[in-house]
């Protein structure tokens, strides 16, 4: 399946949707994923884009929000130690270059996490894209994630798709998401 271009997606059941490229895979078909996340595959290479309704966190600055939330994703991946995570930059996005006008600010970082699989000993370097849009009325934070593999360790089970990176996703891919994520139902906030 060719991965060209993109297509308008509806997410949470159409309170949201975005521009996801055309070949995403949506992982809720094959297997349960939590109903505060949207989760998309790249068919042929170990790349994911995700987009999760968060608690907003009113103690932490907005400046410093894109920050937690990739340490809080780090730690998750159990990526926390020393040399395994490290923010490469951060930036505000114009609010008159997103389409989520109920965001309050809206923040990109890109960062490299050195995380395992499945609790696998082998430690992939993946480079982490991370949206954020801040949403204080809605005690919400939602996140867009680009997950990035760039060294995938050969006794990782996501070594046989490294082998086949066939048409990877790029920045552009995840920039467009970010940018066309439209808010339709603000019910889905409760």
């Amino acid at each position: 399946m060719a991965c060209a271009g993109a297509q308008t997606r509806p997410l949470f059941g159409g309170a949201l949707s975005a521009a996801l490229p055309s070949c995403a895979q949506d992982i809720s078909e094959l297997r349960e994923i939590p109903d505060n996340q949207e989760v998309f595959t790249h068919p042929h290479t170990d790349q994911s884009m995700i987009v999760e309704l968060v608690e907003y966190q009113g103690q932490v600055e907005d400046q410093d929000a894109a920050k937690y939330h990739f340490e809080d994703i780090a730690s998750s991946n159990k990526a926390l130690e020393s040399g395994a995570l490290e923010v490469t930059h951060v930036v505000p996005m114009p609010k008159s270059e997103v389409a989520l006008s109920d965001c309050s600010t809206a923040w990109m970082l890109t960062g490299i996490q050195s995380v395992a699989k499945f609790n696998e000993e082998a430690r992939n370097t993946v480079t982490l894209h991370l949206g954020l849009f801040r949403l204080p009325q809605f005690s919400t934070d939602i996140l867009v994630t680009f997950n990035d593999p760039q060294k995938i360790r050969p006794e990782s089970s996501s070594a046989p798709s490294a082998e086949t990176h066939r048409e990877p996703w790029t920045v552009v891919d995840f920039q467009r998401l970010l940018q066309t994520l439209t808010l339709h139902n603000p019910g889905l906030f409760g």
